[in-house]
Protein backbone atom coordinates (compact mmCIF):
# COMPACT_ATOMS: atom_id res chain seq x y z
CA UNK A 1 0.00 0.00 0.00
CA UNK A 2 2.94 2.25 -0.20
CA UNK A 3 2.26 5.44 1.64
CA UNK A 4 -1.18 4.97 2.17
CA UNK A 5 -0.81 1.90 4.47
CA UNK A 6 -1.02 2.67 8.15
CA UNK A 7 2.83 1.64 9.12
CA UNK A 8 3.77 4.01 5.91
CA UNK A 9 1.43 6.95 7.42
CA UNK A 10 3.13 6.45 10.71
CA UNK A 11 6.76 6.81 9.17
CA UNK A 12 5.88 9.45 6.39
CA UNK A 13 3.80 11.64 8.54
CA UNK A 14 5.71 12.71 11.86
CA UNK A 15 3.41 15.67 12.43
CA UNK A 16 -0.14 13.35 12.84
CA UNK A 17 -0.33 13.80 16.61
CA UNK A 18 -0.56 17.95 16.27
CA UNK A 19 -2.83 17.58 12.75
CA UNK A 20 -5.24 15.82 15.16
CA UNK A 21 -4.79 18.10 17.56
CA UNK A 22 -5.82 21.26 15.31
CA UNK A 23 -8.50 19.36 14.22
CA UNK A 24 -9.76 18.50 18.22
CA UNK A 25 -9.75 22.50 18.25
CA UNK A 26 -12.14 22.62 15.89
CA UNK A 27 -14.30 19.78 14.56
CA UNK A 28 -13.88 17.60 17.41
CA UNK A 29 -15.36 20.37 19.78
CA UNK A 30 -19.11 20.29 17.56
CA UNK A 31 -18.83 16.43 17.65
CA UNK A 32 -21.16 14.14 20.12
CA UNK A 33 -19.39 13.24 23.49
CA UNK A 34 -19.79 9.13 23.81
CA UNK A 35 -22.23 8.51 26.19
CA UNK A 36 -22.28 5.75 28.55
CA UNK A 37 -23.41 3.37 25.91
CA UNK A 38 -20.07 4.07 24.07
CA UNK A 39 -17.72 1.42 24.33
CA UNK A 40 -14.64 1.07 27.16
CA UNK A 41 -12.12 3.22 24.53
CA UNK A 42 -14.63 6.14 24.73
CA UNK A 43 -16.25 5.50 21.19
CA UNK A 44 -19.54 6.55 20.78
CA UNK A 45 -21.81 3.66 19.43
CA UNK A 46 -21.97 2.92 15.60
CA UNK A 47 -24.16 5.58 14.07
CA UNK A 48 -24.53 8.16 11.35
CA UNK A 49 -25.73 11.87 11.78
CA UNK A 50 -27.05 13.75 8.21
CA UNK A 51 -26.65 17.64 8.20
CA UNK A 52 -29.02 19.53 6.11
CA UNK A 53 -28.54 19.41 2.18
CA UNK A 54 -27.24 22.37 0.69
CA UNK A 55 -27.48 23.09 -3.36
CA UNK A 56 -27.12 19.21 -3.83
CA UNK A 57 -24.24 18.71 -1.20
CA UNK A 58 -24.87 16.18 1.41
CA UNK A 59 -22.76 16.13 4.92
CA UNK A 60 -22.51 13.25 7.38
CA UNK A 61 -20.37 12.20 10.34
CA UNK A 62 -20.07 8.47 10.74
CA UNK A 63 -18.74 6.32 13.84
CA UNK A 64 -17.98 2.21 12.93
CA UNK A 65 -16.18 -0.34 14.65
CA UNK A 66 -15.72 -3.00 11.71
CA UNK A 67 -17.32 -2.86 8.25
CA UNK A 68 -18.77 0.13 7.30
CA UNK A 69 -19.46 -0.20 4.08
CA UNK A 70 -19.69 -2.75 1.89
CA UNK A 71 -18.54 -1.71 -1.95
CA UNK A 72 -20.66 1.06 -3.73
CA UNK A 73 -20.50 4.18 -5.57
CA UNK A 74 -21.96 7.69 -5.60
CA UNK A 75 -22.17 9.79 -8.74
CA UNK A 76 -20.81 12.75 -6.46
CA UNK A 77 -17.01 13.74 -5.31
CA UNK A 78 -17.15 12.20 -1.77
CA UNK A 79 -14.70 14.52 0.06
CA UNK A 80 -14.08 14.24 4.08
CA UNK A 81 -11.50 13.76 6.98
CA UNK A 82 -10.26 11.01 9.10
CA UNK A 83 -11.30 12.49 12.83
CA UNK A 84 -10.52 9.29 14.74
CA UNK A 85 -9.36 5.84 14.32
CA UNK A 86 -7.76 4.26 10.78
CA UNK A 87 -10.07 4.62 8.05
CA UNK A 88 -9.31 1.64 5.70
CA UNK A 89 -10.81 1.04 2.43
CA UNK A 90 -10.57 -0.40 -0.94
CA UNK A 91 -10.50 1.79 -3.99
CA UNK A 92 -8.95 1.65 -7.83
CA UNK A 93 -7.63 -1.87 -7.22
CA UNK A 94 -5.28 -0.64 -4.03
CA UNK A 95 -5.73 -1.11 0.27
CA UNK A 96 -5.68 2.40 1.53
CA UNK A 97 -5.79 3.67 4.78
CA UNK A 98 -6.32 7.13 6.30
CA UNK A 99 -5.11 8.41 10.08
CA UNK A 100 -6.44 11.79 11.80
CA UNK A 101 -5.80 14.19 9.90
CA UNK A 102 -5.68 13.37 6.49
CA UNK A 103 -8.00 14.56 3.48
CA UNK A 104 -10.27 12.05 1.35
CA UNK A 105 -10.89 12.46 -1.95
CA UNK A 106 -13.03 9.70 -3.81
CA UNK A 107 -14.12 10.69 -7.69
CA UNK A 108 -17.73 9.91 -8.64
CA UNK A 109 -18.65 6.64 -9.89
CA UNK A 110 -15.61 5.08 -8.31
CA UNK A 111 -16.66 1.83 -6.28
CA UNK A 112 -15.04 2.09 -2.91
CA UNK A 113 -15.78 0.50 0.80
CA UNK A 114 -15.39 1.28 3.93
CA UNK A 115 -14.17 -0.15 7.49
CA UNK A 116 -12.26 0.81 10.88
CA UNK A 117 -8.84 -0.13 10.63
CA UNK A 118 -8.23 -1.06 14.44
CA UNK A 119 -10.43 -2.57 17.19
CA UNK A 120 -10.93 1.13 19.00
CA UNK A 121 -12.82 2.10 15.88
CA UNK A 122 -13.35 5.24 13.35
CA UNK A 123 -14.72 8.15 13.17
CA UNK A 124 -14.93 10.68 10.19
CA UNK A 125 -16.94 13.32 8.30
CA UNK A 126 -17.47 13.39 4.74
CA UNK A 127 -19.31 15.47 2.35
CA UNK A 128 -20.68 14.84 -1.39
CA UNK A 129 -19.95 17.43 -3.99
CA UNK A 130 -22.03 17.22 -6.98
CA UNK A 131 -19.94 17.50 -10.19
CA UNK A 132 -21.74 20.54 -11.65
CA UNK A 133 -20.52 22.69 -8.60
CA UNK A 134 -17.06 22.38 -9.60
CA UNK A 135 -18.15 23.07 -13.07
CA UNK A 136 -20.00 26.23 -11.91
CA UNK A 137 -17.07 27.02 -9.81
CA UNK A 138 -14.48 27.30 -13.15
CA UNK A 139 -17.42 29.42 -14.92
CA UNK A 140 -17.47 26.54 -17.51
CA UNK A 141 -14.53 26.38 -18.37
CA UNK A 142 -12.45 23.16 -16.85
CA UNK A 143 -13.96 19.98 -16.82
CA UNK A 144 -14.11 17.64 -13.70
CA UNK A 145 -10.71 16.93 -11.86
CA UNK A 146 -9.11 13.64 -11.22
CA UNK A 147 -7.11 13.39 -8.16
CA UNK A 148 -5.37 9.44 -8.26
CA UNK A 149 -4.34 9.69 -5.05
CA UNK A 150 -7.34 9.53 -2.59
CA UNK A 151 -5.72 10.44 0.69
CA UNK A 152 -4.16 13.61 0.94
CA UNK A 153 -2.14 15.72 3.52
CA UNK A 154 -2.87 19.37 2.92
CA UNK A 155 -3.39 21.42 5.47
CA UNK A 156 -5.25 24.24 3.35
CA UNK A 157 -8.11 21.92 1.81
CA UNK A 158 -8.25 20.36 5.24
CA UNK A 159 -9.00 23.80 6.72
CA UNK A 160 -11.39 24.61 4.29
CA UNK A 161 -13.43 21.02 4.73
CA UNK A 162 -13.08 21.36 8.77
CA UNK A 163 -15.03 24.89 8.00
CA UNK A 164 -17.46 22.95 6.28
CA UNK A 165 -18.17 20.49 8.34
CA UNK A 166 -17.61 22.06 11.16
CA UNK A 167 -21.69 22.61 12.17
CA UNK A 168 -23.71 19.94 10.89
CA UNK A 169 -26.83 21.03 12.47
CA UNK A 170 -27.41 24.05 10.30
CA UNK A 171 -26.99 24.63 6.65
CA UNK A 172 -24.21 26.94 5.55
CA UNK A 173 -24.74 30.44 4.84
CA UNK A 174 -25.05 31.30 0.95
CA UNK A 175 -21.45 33.69 1.20
CA UNK A 176 -20.07 31.13 2.74
CA UNK A 177 -21.14 28.06 0.64
CA UNK A 178 -19.88 29.67 -2.20
CA UNK A 179 -16.63 30.42 -0.14
CA UNK A 180 -16.16 26.89 0.46
CA UNK A 181 -17.32 25.28 -3.07
CA UNK A 182 -14.60 27.59 -4.78
CA UNK A 183 -11.95 27.00 -2.92
CA UNK A 184 -12.34 22.56 -2.87
CA UNK A 185 -12.32 23.50 -6.23
CA UNK A 186 -8.98 25.13 -6.66
CA UNK A 187 -7.54 22.39 -3.73
CA UNK A 188 -8.78 19.39 -6.17
CA UNK A 189 -7.54 20.93 -8.89
CA UNK A 190 -3.81 21.44 -7.16
CA UNK A 191 -4.09 17.48 -6.92
CA UNK A 192 -5.61 16.52 -9.99
CA UNK A 193 -3.17 14.66 -12.36
CA UNK A 194 -4.02 17.64 -15.25
CA UNK A 195 -6.17 15.65 -17.59
CA UNK A 196 -9.65 16.75 -16.61
CA UNK A 197 -9.78 18.53 -19.90
CA UNK A 198 -12.59 20.63 -21.49
CA UNK A 199 -16.36 20.13 -19.96
CA UNK A 200 -17.64 20.39 -24.14
CA UNK A 201 -18.91 23.01 -25.93
CA UNK A 202 -21.75 25.66 -24.21
CA UNK A 203 -24.03 24.17 -26.56
CA UNK A 204 -23.00 20.26 -25.32
CA UNK A 205 -23.02 21.90 -21.80
CA UNK A 206 -26.67 23.21 -21.96
CA UNK A 207 -27.96 20.17 -23.74
CA UNK A 208 -27.00 18.20 -20.61
CA UNK A 209 -28.16 20.53 -18.07
CA UNK A 210 -31.30 20.21 -19.56
CA UNK A 211 -31.04 16.66 -19.65
CA UNK A 212 -29.87 16.79 -15.66
CA UNK A 213 -33.15 18.93 -14.81
CA UNK A 214 -36.17 16.45 -16.90
CA UNK A 215 -34.36 13.49 -15.59
CA UNK A 216 -35.62 15.26 -11.88
CA UNK A 217 -38.36 15.72 -12.69
CA UNK A 218 -38.95 12.33 -14.17
CA UNK A 219 -37.10 10.55 -11.82
CA UNK A 220 -40.28 8.17 -10.41
CA UNK A 221 -40.58 6.70 -13.82
CA UNK A 222 -38.93 5.14 -16.58
CA UNK A 223 -36.86 7.73 -18.84
CA UNK A 224 -36.32 6.62 -22.67
CA UNK A 225 -33.49 7.79 -24.52
CA UNK A 226 -35.89 8.69 -27.22
CA UNK A 227 -37.20 11.48 -24.56
CA UNK A 228 -32.96 12.50 -23.67
CA UNK A 229 -32.43 12.87 -27.97
CA UNK A 230 -35.17 15.45 -27.74
CA UNK A 231 -34.37 17.04 -24.45
CA UNK A 232 -30.96 17.36 -25.96
CA UNK A 233 -30.79 17.92 -29.34
CA UNK A 234 -27.90 15.45 -29.93
CA UNK A 235 -28.22 11.30 -30.58
CA UNK A 236 -28.59 9.21 -27.57
CA UNK A 237 -24.45 7.94 -27.81
CA UNK A 238 -23.66 11.72 -27.94
CA UNK A 239 -25.93 12.68 -24.88
CA UNK A 240 -24.94 9.82 -22.57
CA UNK A 241 -21.35 10.80 -23.68
CA UNK A 242 -21.71 14.40 -23.11
CA UNK A 243 -23.80 13.81 -19.85
CA UNK A 244 -20.73 11.71 -18.14
CA UNK A 245 -18.34 14.25 -19.36
CA UNK A 246 -19.76 16.93 -17.68
CA UNK A 247 -21.49 15.39 -14.38
CA UNK A 248 -18.81 12.51 -14.23
CA UNK A 249 -21.94 9.40 -14.30
CA UNK A 250 -24.62 8.09 -16.93
CA UNK A 251 -28.03 9.10 -17.16
CA UNK A 252 -29.24 6.17 -16.05
CA UNK A 253 -27.01 6.52 -12.87
CA UNK A 254 -28.10 9.94 -12.51
CA UNK A 255 -31.99 8.69 -12.30
CA UNK A 256 -31.27 6.11 -10.14
CA UNK A 257 -29.72 8.11 -7.55
CA UNK A 258 -32.08 10.84 -7.61
CA UNK A 259 -34.55 8.03 -6.91
CA UNK A 260 -32.45 6.93 -4.03
CA UNK A 261 -32.29 10.34 -2.57
CA UNK A 262 -36.06 10.60 -2.56
CA UNK A 263 -36.39 7.50 -1.45
CA UNK A 264 -33.93 8.10 2.05
CA UNK A 265 -35.88 11.43 2.92
CA UNK A 266 -39.11 8.87 2.86
CA UNK A 267 -37.38 6.70 4.82
CA UNK A 268 -36.25 9.16 7.69
CA UNK A 269 -40.19 10.04 7.57
CA UNK A 270 -41.25 6.30 8.31
CA UNK A 271 -42.03 5.00 5.34
CA UNK A 272 -42.47 1.28 4.62
CA UNK A 273 -39.93 -0.26 2.20
CA UNK A 274 -42.66 -1.70 -0.24
CA UNK A 275 -44.26 1.77 -0.25
CA UNK A 276 -41.30 3.37 -0.84
CA UNK A 277 -39.94 1.51 -3.55
CA UNK A 278 -43.81 2.24 -5.72
CA UNK A 279 -43.70 5.63 -4.99
CA UNK A 280 -39.91 6.34 -6.20
CA UNK A 281 -39.95 4.10 -9.20
CA UNK A 282 -38.46 1.05 -8.39
CA UNK A 283 -40.15 -2.20 -9.60
CA UNK A 284 -40.64 -3.73 -5.91
CA UNK A 285 -39.03 -3.76 -2.75
CA UNK A 286 -36.15 -6.39 -3.50
CA UNK A 287 -35.13 -3.60 -6.37
CA UNK A 288 -35.02 -0.67 -4.44
CA UNK A 289 -32.60 -2.76 -2.00
CA UNK A 290 -30.29 -3.69 -4.36
CA UNK A 291 -30.12 -0.52 -5.84
CA UNK A 292 -30.10 1.26 -2.33
CA UNK A 293 -27.13 -1.34 -1.14
CA UNK A 294 -25.17 -0.91 -4.43
CA UNK A 295 -25.09 3.11 -4.17
CA UNK A 296 -24.49 3.05 -0.52
CA UNK A 297 -23.08 0.06 0.67
CA UNK A 298 -25.63 -1.27 2.82
CA UNK A 299 -28.89 -2.01 2.66
CA UNK A 300 -32.12 0.24 3.79
CA UNK A 301 -33.07 -0.92 7.14
CA UNK A 302 -28.39 -0.90 8.41
CA UNK A 303 -28.76 2.56 7.12
CA UNK A 304 -31.74 3.49 9.09
CA UNK A 305 -30.72 1.99 12.11
CA UNK A 306 -27.19 3.42 12.02
CA UNK A 307 -29.37 7.00 11.91
CA UNK A 308 -31.47 6.24 15.20
CA UNK A 309 -28.21 5.07 17.06
CA UNK A 310 -26.60 8.64 16.22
Amino acid sequence: MKNNSVEGYAKGHAGTDEIAAAIAVGLERSCKTADSSGDSAGYAPDGIVQAPSSRGIERIEARFHGLGFAPHRHDTYAIGLTLSGVQTFQYRGAARASLPGNVIVLHPDEVHDGAAGTDAGLRYRMLYLPPERLIEAAGGSRGLPFVPDPIIADAEFRQCLVEALDDLAAEPQELLLDDLIGRMATSLWRHADGKGGAPGTPRAQQAVLRCRDYLRANSDRTVSSEELEEVSGFDRYTTARQFRKLLGTSPHRYLVMRRLDRAKVLLSQGGSLADIAVDTGFADQAHFTRHFKKTFGMTPGRWMALKRSA
